[in-house]
Protein backbone atom coordinates (compact mmCIF):
# COMPACT_ATOMS: atom_id res chain seq x y z
CA UNK A 1 0.00 0.00 0.00
CA UNK A 2 1.31 3.42 -0.91
CA UNK A 3 0.12 6.67 0.65
CA UNK A 4 0.90 9.89 -1.19
CA UNK A 5 0.51 13.03 0.89
CA UNK A 6 1.90 15.85 -1.15
CA UNK A 7 0.08 18.87 -2.61
CA UNK A 8 2.89 19.37 -5.13
CA UNK A 9 3.06 15.71 -6.03
CA UNK A 10 1.63 16.07 -9.56
CA UNK A 11 4.90 17.59 -10.72
CA UNK A 12 6.74 14.32 -10.01
CA UNK A 13 5.70 12.36 -13.06
CA UNK A 14 7.66 9.21 -12.27
CA UNK A 15 5.51 8.82 -9.16
CA UNK A 16 2.37 10.16 -10.75
CA UNK A 17 2.61 7.60 -13.51
CA UNK A 18 2.90 4.81 -10.97
CA UNK A 19 -0.36 5.95 -9.47
CA UNK A 20 -1.95 6.03 -12.91
CA UNK A 21 -0.93 2.41 -13.38
CA UNK A 22 -2.58 1.32 -10.16
CA UNK A 23 -5.50 3.74 -9.84
CA UNK A 24 -6.51 4.94 -13.29
CA UNK A 25 -9.75 6.41 -11.97
CA UNK A 26 -7.82 8.75 -9.68
CA UNK A 27 -6.45 10.90 -12.49
CA UNK A 28 -4.39 13.78 -11.11
CA UNK A 29 -6.37 14.16 -7.90
CA UNK A 30 -4.85 11.27 -5.98
CA UNK A 31 -3.31 13.30 -3.20
CA UNK A 32 -3.92 11.58 0.10
CA UNK A 33 -5.50 8.55 -1.58
CA UNK A 34 -4.40 5.16 -0.35
CA UNK A 35 -3.49 2.96 -3.29
CA UNK A 36 -3.23 -0.75 -2.62
CA UNK A 37 -0.39 -2.25 -4.60
CA UNK A 38 -0.49 -5.82 -3.27
CA UNK A 39 3.29 -6.23 -3.47
CA UNK A 40 2.95 -9.99 -3.43
CA UNK A 41 2.05 -9.91 -7.12
CA UNK A 42 4.03 -8.83 -10.14
CA UNK A 43 6.58 -6.66 -8.40
CA UNK A 44 4.15 -4.52 -6.47
CA UNK A 45 1.31 -4.29 -8.97
CA UNK A 46 -2.31 -4.39 -7.92
CA UNK A 47 -4.32 -7.57 -7.75
CA UNK A 48 -5.61 -6.67 -11.17
CA UNK A 49 -2.08 -7.25 -12.46
CA UNK A 50 -1.55 -10.48 -10.60
CA UNK A 51 -1.63 -12.48 -13.79
CA UNK A 52 0.82 -10.22 -15.58
CA UNK A 53 4.20 -11.80 -15.28
CA UNK A 54 2.91 -14.45 -12.88
CA UNK A 55 5.55 -15.25 -10.32
CA UNK A 56 8.02 -12.89 -11.93
CA UNK A 57 7.26 -10.35 -9.24
CA UNK A 58 9.04 -9.60 -6.03
CA UNK A 59 6.91 -11.74 -3.76
CA UNK A 60 8.99 -14.68 -4.92
CA UNK A 61 12.05 -12.70 -5.99
CA UNK A 62 15.09 -14.63 -4.97
CA UNK A 63 13.42 -17.97 -5.51
CA UNK A 64 13.84 -20.32 -8.42
CA UNK A 65 10.22 -19.66 -9.39
CA UNK A 66 10.86 -15.96 -9.78
CA UNK A 67 14.05 -16.55 -11.71
CA UNK A 68 16.07 -14.50 -9.21
CA UNK A 69 17.29 -17.24 -6.90
CA UNK A 70 19.95 -18.15 -9.43
CA UNK A 71 20.33 -14.58 -10.59
CA UNK A 72 17.63 -14.88 -13.17
CA UNK A 73 18.53 -18.17 -14.79
CA UNK A 74 16.41 -20.88 -13.20
CA UNK A 75 13.49 -21.04 -15.60
CA UNK A 76 15.18 -19.54 -18.63
CA UNK A 77 15.81 -21.74 -21.63
CA UNK A 78 17.02 -18.97 -23.92
CA UNK A 79 20.39 -19.85 -25.39
CA UNK A 80 23.46 -17.71 -25.82
CA UNK A 81 25.54 -18.80 -28.77
CA UNK A 82 23.56 -22.01 -28.93
CA UNK A 83 24.17 -22.90 -25.27
CA UNK A 84 21.26 -23.52 -22.91
CA UNK A 85 21.26 -20.53 -20.57
CA UNK A 86 19.53 -22.60 -17.92
CA UNK A 87 22.66 -24.73 -17.55
CA UNK A 88 24.90 -21.76 -16.78
CA UNK A 89 23.81 -21.03 -13.21
CA UNK A 90 27.36 -21.41 -11.90
CA UNK A 91 28.63 -18.77 -14.30
CA UNK A 92 26.28 -16.01 -13.19
CA UNK A 93 28.17 -13.06 -11.73
CA UNK A 94 27.54 -12.45 -8.04
CA UNK A 95 25.02 -15.23 -7.53
CA UNK A 96 24.41 -13.71 -4.11
CA UNK A 97 20.90 -12.72 -5.12
CA UNK A 98 19.36 -15.06 -2.61
CA UNK A 99 16.06 -15.65 -0.88
CA UNK A 100 13.70 -13.00 0.36
CA UNK A 101 15.34 -10.89 3.04
CA UNK A 102 14.07 -10.43 6.55
CA UNK A 103 12.68 -6.96 7.10
CA UNK A 104 13.45 -4.84 10.17
CA UNK A 105 10.28 -6.11 11.86
CA UNK A 106 11.27 -9.72 11.31
CA UNK A 107 8.81 -10.23 8.44
CA UNK A 108 9.74 -11.15 4.91
CA UNK A 109 10.85 -8.16 2.86
CA UNK A 110 10.40 -8.79 -0.87
CA UNK A 111 13.31 -8.02 -3.14
CA UNK A 112 16.33 -9.49 -4.82
CA UNK A 113 18.92 -8.85 -2.10
CA UNK A 114 19.17 -9.24 1.68
CA UNK A 115 18.98 -5.94 3.53
CA UNK A 116 22.57 -6.28 4.77
CA UNK A 117 24.27 -7.13 1.46
CA UNK A 118 25.33 -3.78 0.05
CA UNK A 119 27.19 -5.18 -2.94
CA UNK A 120 24.20 -7.20 -4.04
CA UNK A 121 21.92 -4.20 -3.51
CA UNK A 122 24.16 -1.92 -5.56
CA UNK A 123 24.46 -4.40 -8.42
CA UNK A 124 21.17 -6.30 -8.40
CA UNK A 125 18.40 -4.65 -6.36
CA UNK A 126 15.62 -3.00 -8.36
CA UNK A 127 13.59 -2.06 -5.26
CA UNK A 128 10.50 -3.14 -7.20
CA UNK A 129 11.02 -0.53 -9.93
CA UNK A 130 9.73 -3.01 -12.53
CA UNK A 131 6.40 -1.40 -11.74
CA UNK A 132 7.68 1.67 -13.58
CA UNK A 133 10.04 0.36 -16.27
CA UNK A 134 7.78 -2.54 -17.25
CA UNK A 135 4.21 -1.58 -16.44
CA UNK A 136 4.40 2.08 -17.44
CA UNK A 137 7.33 2.72 -19.74
CA UNK A 138 7.23 -0.67 -21.44
CA UNK A 139 11.01 -0.86 -21.62
CA UNK A 140 10.84 -4.62 -22.12
CA UNK A 141 9.27 -4.06 -25.55
CA UNK A 142 12.23 -1.95 -26.62
CA UNK A 143 14.85 -4.28 -25.20
CA UNK A 144 13.19 -7.37 -26.71
CA UNK A 145 14.00 -6.02 -30.18
CA UNK A 146 17.38 -4.55 -29.23
CA UNK A 147 20.55 -6.21 -30.47
CA UNK A 148 23.59 -6.26 -28.17
CA UNK A 149 25.34 -3.98 -30.65
CA UNK A 150 22.53 -1.43 -30.38
CA UNK A 151 22.46 -1.80 -26.60
CA UNK A 152 26.19 -1.09 -26.43
CA UNK A 153 25.53 1.92 -28.65
CA UNK A 154 23.40 3.58 -25.94
CA UNK A 155 26.00 2.81 -23.29
CA UNK A 156 24.76 -0.42 -21.75
CA UNK A 157 27.59 -2.66 -20.56
CA UNK A 158 28.08 -6.43 -20.54
CA UNK A 159 29.66 -8.14 -17.55
CA UNK A 160 31.94 -10.66 -19.23
CA UNK A 161 32.45 -12.51 -15.95
CA UNK A 162 28.77 -13.53 -15.99
CA UNK A 163 29.16 -15.52 -19.21
CA UNK A 164 31.56 -18.41 -19.92
CA UNK A 165 34.32 -17.15 -22.26
CA UNK A 166 33.58 -19.70 -25.00
CA UNK A 167 29.88 -18.83 -24.94
CA UNK A 168 30.62 -15.11 -25.06
CA UNK A 169 33.04 -15.57 -27.94
CA UNK A 170 30.38 -17.41 -29.94
CA UNK A 171 27.56 -14.98 -29.16
CA UNK A 172 25.92 -13.19 -32.07
CA UNK A 173 25.93 -9.53 -31.06
CA UNK A 174 23.65 -8.65 -33.96
CA UNK A 175 20.78 -10.85 -32.76
CA UNK A 176 18.09 -9.56 -30.37
CA UNK A 177 17.84 -13.09 -28.96
CA UNK A 178 21.34 -12.66 -27.58
CA UNK A 179 20.21 -9.61 -25.60
CA UNK A 180 17.48 -11.65 -23.91
CA UNK A 181 19.96 -14.41 -23.17
CA UNK A 182 22.46 -11.97 -21.64
CA UNK A 183 19.70 -10.55 -19.47
CA UNK A 184 18.75 -14.05 -18.34
CA UNK A 185 22.33 -14.44 -17.10
CA UNK A 186 22.27 -11.09 -15.27
CA UNK A 187 25.10 -10.04 -17.56
CA UNK A 188 23.81 -6.58 -18.53
CA UNK A 189 25.20 -4.22 -15.92
CA UNK A 190 22.48 -2.45 -13.94
CA UNK A 191 19.56 -4.16 -15.69
CA UNK A 192 17.51 -7.01 -14.18
CA UNK A 193 14.99 -8.98 -16.17
CA UNK A 194 12.76 -12.01 -15.92
CA UNK A 195 13.08 -13.96 -19.18
CA UNK A 196 10.79 -16.84 -20.05
CA UNK A 197 11.32 -18.84 -23.24
CA UNK A 198 13.31 -16.00 -24.71
CA UNK A 199 10.66 -13.39 -23.90
CA UNK A 200 11.45 -10.52 -21.53
CA UNK A 201 8.52 -10.52 -19.14
CA UNK A 202 9.61 -7.89 -16.62
CA UNK A 203 12.54 -5.53 -16.46
CA UNK A 204 13.98 -3.09 -13.94
CA UNK A 205 17.15 -1.16 -13.24
CA UNK A 206 19.65 -0.94 -10.37
CA UNK A 207 22.15 1.60 -9.03
CA UNK A 208 24.84 -0.02 -11.16
CA UNK A 209 23.21 1.14 -14.39
CA UNK A 210 24.61 4.65 -13.96
CA UNK A 211 27.35 4.09 -11.40
CA UNK A 212 29.22 1.10 -12.80
CA UNK A 213 31.00 0.39 -16.04
CA UNK A 214 33.36 -2.32 -17.32
CA UNK A 215 37.07 -2.41 -18.11
CA UNK A 216 36.57 -3.19 -21.83
CA UNK A 217 38.89 -6.18 -21.45
CA UNK A 218 36.96 -8.23 -24.04
CA UNK A 219 35.71 -5.47 -26.33
CA UNK A 220 34.40 -1.90 -25.97
CA UNK A 221 31.54 -2.15 -23.48
CA UNK A 222 32.30 -5.77 -22.57
CA UNK A 223 34.55 -6.70 -19.66
CA UNK A 224 34.79 -6.99 -15.89
CA UNK A 225 32.70 -4.67 -13.72
CA UNK A 226 34.10 -1.45 -12.28
CA UNK A 227 31.71 -0.57 -9.48
CA UNK A 228 31.51 3.09 -8.56
CA UNK A 229 32.80 4.34 -11.91
CA UNK A 230 30.29 6.62 -13.64
CA UNK A 231 28.98 5.23 -16.89
CA UNK A 232 29.76 8.21 -19.07
CA UNK A 233 28.71 6.24 -22.18
CA UNK A 234 25.19 5.59 -20.91
CA UNK A 235 22.48 7.69 -22.57
CA UNK A 236 19.54 7.55 -20.12
CA UNK A 237 17.53 10.17 -21.96
CA UNK A 238 17.75 8.33 -25.27
CA UNK A 239 16.75 5.05 -23.60
CA UNK A 240 13.67 6.62 -21.98
CA UNK A 241 12.81 8.40 -25.24
CA UNK A 242 12.64 5.03 -27.04
CA UNK A 243 10.00 3.60 -24.73
CA UNK A 244 6.27 3.43 -25.50
CA UNK A 245 5.62 5.14 -22.16
CA UNK A 246 7.21 8.40 -23.26
CA UNK A 247 3.69 9.51 -24.23
CA UNK A 248 2.63 9.32 -20.59
CA UNK A 249 5.72 11.27 -19.54
CA UNK A 250 4.86 14.04 -21.99
CA UNK A 251 1.28 14.10 -20.74
CA UNK A 252 2.34 14.54 -17.12
CA UNK A 253 4.72 17.32 -18.11
CA UNK A 254 2.02 19.02 -20.15
CA UNK A 255 4.11 19.01 -23.31
CA UNK A 256 3.85 17.38 -26.72
CA UNK A 257 5.35 13.92 -27.01
CA UNK A 258 7.76 15.20 -29.65
CA UNK A 259 8.95 17.86 -27.20
CA UNK A 260 9.57 15.33 -24.44
CA UNK A 261 11.45 13.05 -26.84
CA UNK A 262 13.56 15.94 -28.10
CA UNK A 263 14.41 17.02 -24.56
CA UNK A 264 15.37 13.52 -23.45
CA UNK A 265 17.50 12.97 -26.54
CA UNK A 266 19.27 16.28 -25.97
CA UNK A 267 20.86 15.11 -22.72
CA UNK A 268 23.45 12.95 -24.41
CA UNK A 269 25.77 10.22 -23.11
CA UNK A 270 26.81 10.33 -19.47
CA UNK A 271 24.27 12.97 -18.48
CA UNK A 272 21.03 12.90 -16.51
CA UNK A 273 18.65 15.44 -14.98
CA UNK A 274 17.26 14.25 -11.66
CA UNK A 275 15.16 17.42 -11.29
CA UNK A 276 13.48 17.41 -14.70
CA UNK A 277 10.44 15.67 -13.30
CA UNK A 278 10.07 18.29 -10.56
CA UNK A 279 10.32 21.58 -12.38
CA UNK A 280 10.09 20.64 -16.07
CA UNK A 281 13.42 22.32 -16.78
CA UNK A 282 16.22 20.46 -18.51
CA UNK A 283 19.78 21.02 -17.35
CA UNK A 284 21.37 17.57 -17.20
CA UNK A 285 24.54 17.00 -15.20
CA UNK A 286 27.39 14.55 -15.57
CA UNK A 287 26.71 11.22 -13.87
CA UNK A 288 29.07 11.36 -10.86
CA UNK A 289 31.31 8.58 -9.56
CA UNK A 290 30.10 6.60 -6.55
CA UNK A 291 33.59 5.85 -5.27
CA UNK A 292 35.76 7.85 -2.88
CA UNK A 293 32.85 9.12 -0.79
CA UNK A 294 33.73 7.62 2.58
CA UNK A 295 35.47 10.77 3.82
CA UNK A 296 33.20 13.31 2.12
CA UNK A 297 30.74 15.11 4.36
CA UNK A 298 28.20 15.74 1.58
CA UNK A 299 28.07 13.47 -1.43
CA UNK A 300 26.08 15.34 -4.10
CA UNK A 301 27.09 18.21 -6.36
CA UNK A 302 24.90 20.58 -4.36
CA UNK A 303 25.40 19.07 -0.90
CA UNK A 304 21.75 18.26 -0.30
CA UNK A 305 22.39 15.64 2.33
CA UNK A 306 24.23 12.40 2.98
CA UNK A 307 24.44 9.65 0.40
CA UNK A 308 21.49 7.83 1.97
CA UNK A 309 19.26 10.85 1.32
CA UNK A 310 20.23 10.98 -2.34
CA UNK A 311 20.00 7.21 -2.80
CA UNK A 312 16.51 7.31 -1.35
CA UNK A 313 15.49 10.27 -3.51
CA UNK A 314 16.80 8.71 -6.70
CA UNK A 315 15.35 5.26 -6.01
CA UNK A 316 11.84 6.53 -5.28
CA UNK A 317 11.51 9.59 -7.53
CA UNK A 318 13.73 8.63 -10.46
CA UNK A 319 13.96 4.83 -10.63
CA UNK A 320 10.28 4.42 -9.80
CA UNK A 321 10.99 2.09 -6.89
CA UNK A 322 8.46 0.93 -4.32
CA UNK A 323 9.83 2.94 -1.44
CA UNK A 324 9.08 5.68 1.04
CA UNK A 325 10.54 9.18 0.79
CA UNK A 326 9.89 12.27 2.89
CA UNK A 327 11.12 15.82 2.40
CA UNK A 328 9.51 18.89 3.92
CA UNK A 329 11.59 21.08 1.62
CA UNK A 330 10.20 19.29 -1.45
CA UNK A 331 6.75 19.09 0.13
CA UNK A 332 6.90 15.38 -0.51
CA UNK A 333 5.68 12.54 1.70
CA UNK A 334 5.50 9.16 0.01
CA UNK A 335 4.82 6.04 2.03
CA UNK A 336 5.07 2.52 0.58
CA UNK A 337 4.12 -0.75 2.26
CA UNK A 338 6.36 -2.61 2.20
CA UNK A 339 9.15 -0.10 1.74
CA UNK A 340 11.70 -1.95 -0.41
CA UNK A 341 14.19 0.93 -0.32
CA UNK A 342 14.62 2.26 3.21
CA UNK A 343 15.75 -0.93 4.97
CA UNK A 344 18.49 -1.43 2.36
CA UNK A 345 19.93 2.11 2.44
CA UNK A 346 22.48 1.54 5.26
CA UNK A 347 24.09 -1.47 3.56
CA UNK A 348 24.05 0.31 0.20
CA UNK A 349 25.84 3.28 1.78
CA UNK A 350 28.43 1.02 3.39
CA UNK A 351 29.22 -0.64 0.07
CA UNK A 352 29.54 2.70 -1.69
CA UNK A 353 31.85 3.90 1.06
CA UNK A 354 34.00 0.82 0.52
CA UNK A 355 34.64 1.77 -3.11
CA UNK A 356 38.05 3.43 -3.45
CA UNK A 357 39.08 5.87 -6.18
CA UNK A 358 41.13 4.12 -8.86
CA UNK A 359 44.87 4.90 -8.73
CA UNK A 360 46.35 6.59 -11.76
CA UNK A 361 47.81 4.03 -14.18
CA UNK A 362 51.58 3.92 -14.32
CA UNK A 363 52.98 6.00 -17.15
CA UNK A 364 49.93 8.22 -17.60
CA UNK A 365 51.50 11.29 -15.97
CA UNK A 366 54.90 12.86 -15.44
CA UNK A 367 56.03 12.14 -11.88
CA UNK A 368 58.51 15.03 -11.88
CA UNK A 369 55.89 17.49 -13.13
CA UNK A 370 53.39 16.15 -10.59
CA UNK A 371 55.80 16.97 -7.75
CA UNK A 372 56.02 20.55 -8.96
CA UNK A 373 52.27 20.60 -9.43
CA UNK A 374 51.74 19.44 -5.86
CA UNK A 375 53.47 22.58 -4.60
CA UNK A 376 51.27 24.74 -6.86
CA UNK A 377 48.18 22.90 -5.66
CA UNK A 378 49.09 23.57 -2.02
CA UNK A 379 49.54 27.26 -2.85
CA UNK A 380 46.44 27.88 -4.94
CA UNK A 381 43.90 25.07 -4.49
CA UNK A 382 44.12 23.58 -1.03
CA UNK A 383 41.89 26.15 0.65
CA UNK A 384 38.90 24.37 -0.93
CA UNK A 385 40.33 21.02 -2.05
CA UNK A 386 41.75 20.21 1.36
CA UNK A 387 44.67 17.91 0.67
CA UNK A 388 43.74 14.98 2.86
CA UNK A 389 41.98 11.78 1.92
CA UNK A 390 38.93 13.57 0.48
CA UNK A 391 40.29 16.76 -1.18
CA UNK A 392 37.18 18.76 -0.27
CA UNK A 393 36.21 21.35 2.32
CA UNK A 394 32.68 19.94 2.65
CA UNK A 395 30.40 20.54 4.47
CA UNK A 396 31.26 24.08 3.42
CA UNK A 397 29.23 25.06 0.36
CA UNK A 398 30.09 27.66 -2.27
CA UNK A 399 28.07 30.10 -4.33
CA UNK A 400 28.27 29.40 -8.08
CA UNK A 401 29.84 32.82 -8.62
CA UNK A 402 32.84 31.73 -6.56
CA UNK A 403 33.83 29.01 -8.97
CA UNK A 404 32.46 30.53 -12.17
CA UNK A 405 30.47 27.52 -13.32
CA UNK A 406 26.95 27.06 -14.62
CA UNK A 407 24.43 28.17 -11.98
CA UNK A 408 21.40 26.08 -12.94
CA UNK A 409 22.04 22.95 -10.88
CA UNK A 410 22.58 25.07 -7.77
CA UNK A 411 19.59 27.30 -8.53
CA UNK A 412 17.28 24.30 -8.78
CA UNK A 413 18.64 22.60 -5.66
CA UNK A 414 17.68 22.91 -2.01
CA UNK A 415 20.98 24.60 -1.09
CA UNK A 416 21.49 27.02 -3.98
CA UNK A 417 25.22 26.25 -3.78
CA UNK A 418 27.87 23.73 -4.77
CA UNK A 419 29.97 21.36 -2.72
CA UNK A 420 33.69 21.21 -3.51
CA UNK A 421 34.20 18.06 -5.56
CA UNK A 422 36.61 15.42 -4.21
CA UNK A 423 39.19 14.85 -6.94
CA UNK A 424 40.92 11.55 -6.27
CA UNK A 425 40.52 9.39 -9.36
CA UNK A 426 39.53 12.40 -11.46
CA UNK A 427 41.69 11.09 -14.32
CA UNK A 428 39.12 8.31 -14.84
CA UNK A 429 35.96 10.32 -15.52
CA UNK A 430 36.25 13.26 -17.90
CA UNK A 431 34.64 15.70 -18.58
CA UNK A 432 34.67 17.86 -15.46
CA UNK A 433 32.40 20.20 -13.49
CA UNK A 434 28.81 19.13 -12.97
CA UNK A 435 27.88 20.33 -16.46
CA UNK A 436 30.89 18.82 -18.21
CA UNK A 437 32.11 22.22 -19.35
CA UNK A 438 35.78 21.27 -18.89
CA UNK A 439 36.67 18.51 -21.34
CA UNK A 440 40.07 17.78 -19.79
CA UNK A 441 41.92 18.36 -16.54
CA UNK A 442 44.01 20.94 -18.37
CA UNK A 443 40.79 22.78 -19.31
CA UNK A 444 39.80 22.71 -15.63
CA UNK A 445 43.13 24.26 -14.61
CA UNK A 446 42.84 26.94 -17.29
CA UNK A 447 39.33 27.79 -16.07
CA UNK A 448 40.44 28.28 -12.47
CA UNK A 449 43.53 30.18 -13.54
CA UNK A 450 41.27 32.70 -15.27
CA UNK A 451 38.54 32.65 -12.59
CA UNK A 452 40.92 33.49 -9.75
CA UNK A 453 43.49 35.47 -11.72
CA UNK A 454 46.33 33.18 -10.69
CA UNK A 455 48.60 34.20 -13.54
CA UNK A 456 50.03 30.71 -14.06
CA UNK A 457 52.49 30.19 -16.86
CA UNK A 458 51.82 27.50 -19.44
CA UNK A 459 54.40 25.27 -17.75
CA UNK A 460 52.79 25.77 -14.35
CA UNK A 461 49.38 24.95 -15.79
CA UNK A 462 50.79 21.72 -17.15
CA UNK A 463 52.56 20.87 -13.87
CA UNK A 464 49.30 21.34 -11.98
CA UNK A 465 47.49 19.22 -14.56
CA UNK A 466 50.02 16.41 -14.13
CA UNK A 467 49.45 16.51 -10.38
CA UNK A 468 45.70 16.18 -10.84
CA UNK A 469 46.26 13.28 -13.21
CA UNK A 470 48.34 11.54 -10.54
CA UNK A 471 45.65 11.56 -7.82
Amino acid sequence: MMNHKNPGYQSLFWLSLLCVAYCRACGDSHVGVEITTDAGNAGGGSSGHAGRGGNAGHSNAGSSTAGHGNAGTSNNDSGLGGVDAGSLDAAVADADAGPDAAGPDGGVLPGVCPVDDGKCIFRNETFGDEQYWTDILGLQEVVQALTPTAALGVGLKVDADAVPPDVLAAADLTAPETTAALLSLNAVVGVRATVENGQIMRIGITCALCHSTVDNSIAPGIGSRLDGWPNRDLDPGAIIAMTPGVDAIAQKLGVATATAISTLNSWGPGRYDARYNQDGESFPVEIPPAYGLADVALETYTGEGPVTYWNNYVAVTQMGAQGSFHSDALNLDIVAHPDLVGPRLPALRDYQFSLKPPPAPVGTFSAAAAVRGDALFAQYCESCHVEDTSFTDAPTLHDPTEVGTDTNEARRSLTGKYRTTPIRGAWSHPPYFHDGSAETLRDLVIHYDAQFGLGLTGKEQQDLTEYLKSL
